[in-house]
C-alpha cells in the first residue's frame, strides 16, 4: 500500500512538473518589467493596442484599456459574466454595447471601449481608475487602479518602436491545422488589425509598411496561428528561442513564417 502511495505521489509530482513547464513555456514577457502573461492574454492585449494605434490614440489610451480588460476578464475573451456581461471588457448587450457576437469580437469590443473613453473630459491625464469607471460604470470603481503598472508596461511594449520589446514562447510541437488553412486565417486577421498582407511562397505572409509594433503584434499572436518565425529589421523570433539579432533577417517588410 505504501509503495502504491509513493508511486502515485511520484506520478503526481512528475505531472505537476510537466504542467508547470508547459505553463511557463506558453507565456509572454515584457523584458525588464516583471510583467508575465499567457499567450492568450497577450494576443488580446495586442489586438486592443492595434485598435488604439489604428485610431491614432496614444499609449495612455491602451494603458487604460488594458487595465480595464485585466480587471474585467483578466484579458480573456469570456463567453460568460455577471448577468449578460461578455467579452474582454464584460460589456452588456442589454446596456447597448452591441450584440453578444459583437462584444465577444475583440476588435469590436476595443472600439466600443475607446468610443466613450475619448469623450471623458481629461482622460489623457486623469486618474486611471476614475477614467475607466466613467466608461464602465462598475460596482467596484477603485478596482482598475491596481493594474496600472502592469498595463503601462505592456502598453509601452506593444507601442514600442524599438526591437524585441515583447517576447513570447510556446511549444511548437502542438497539433496544427494545415498551412493553407492557417494562412487564410492569418491573412484575414492581419488585414483587419495591422495592414495589407501579401502571401509569399513557402508559407510566408509579409506585411508592408509595418514597424516594431506590428512585429510585437505578430509575436503575441504567434501561438494562435502556429508561426514558426517572425523576421524584421535585422531580428528574428522563434517560439523556442525568442528574439535574436539576425543580420540575415530582412529590414522590410515584416515577414511571418508559418512553416
Amino acid at each position: 500500500m505504501l509503495i502504491a502511495v509513493l508511486i502515485g505521489a511520484v506520478g503526481l509530482a512528475r505531472q505537476h512538473r510537466e504542467e508547470t513547464a508547459q505553463t511557463m513555456t506558453n507565456q509572454c514577457t515584457v523584458p525588464g518589467s516583471g510583467v508575465t502573461l499567457t499567450t492568450e492574454q497577450t494576443a488580446n492585449a495586442a489586438t486592443i493596442a492595434a485598435v488604439a494605434r489604428a485610431r491614432g490614440l496614444p499609449v495612455r489610451a491602451t494603458t487604460i484599456a488594458l487595465a480595464t480588460a485585466q480587471q474585467e476578464s483578466r484579458l480573456r475573451n469570456l463567453d460568460y459574466g455577471d448577468r449578460d456581461s461578455l467579452g474582454l471588457f464584460q460589456q452588456r448587450p442589454s446596456q447597448g454595447w452591441g450584440t453578444p457576437e459583437e462584444v465577444q469580437d475583440p476588435v469590436y469590443s476595443a472600439r466600443a471601449f475607446f468610443d466613450p473613453l475619448v469623450e471623458v473630459p481629461g482622460w489623457e491625464t486623469g486618474r486611471l481608475t476614475e477614467v475607466a469607471q466613467a466608461v464602465q460604470r462598475s460596482g467596484f470603481p477603485e478596482a482598475y487602479q491596481q493594474w496600472e503598472p502592469m498595463a503601462a508596461a505592456l502598453a509601452g511594449a506593444l507601442h514600442a518602436t524599438t526591437p524585441a520589446a515583447l517576447n513570447c514562447g510556446f511549444d511548437p510541437a502542438a497539433d496544427l491545422a494545415p498551412v493553407a488553412e492557417r494562412t487564410a486565417a492569418l491573412v484575414a486577421v492581419v488585414r483587419r488589425e495591422t495592414g495589407p498582407p501579401t502571401v509569399e511562397p513557402d508559407g510566408v505572409v509579409s506585411v508592408a509598411d509595418a514597424g516594431w509594433p506590428e512585429a510585437s503584434w505578430a509575436v503575441a499572436h504567434a501561438e494562435r496561428f502556429g508561426l514558426a518565425a517572425v523576421s524584421f529589421d535585422g531580428w528574428r523570433w522563434t517560439p523556442t528561442g525568442g528574439w535574436e539579432s539576425s543580420p540575415a533577417a530582412l529590414a522590410r517588410p515584416l515577414q511571418l513564417r508559418l512553416t
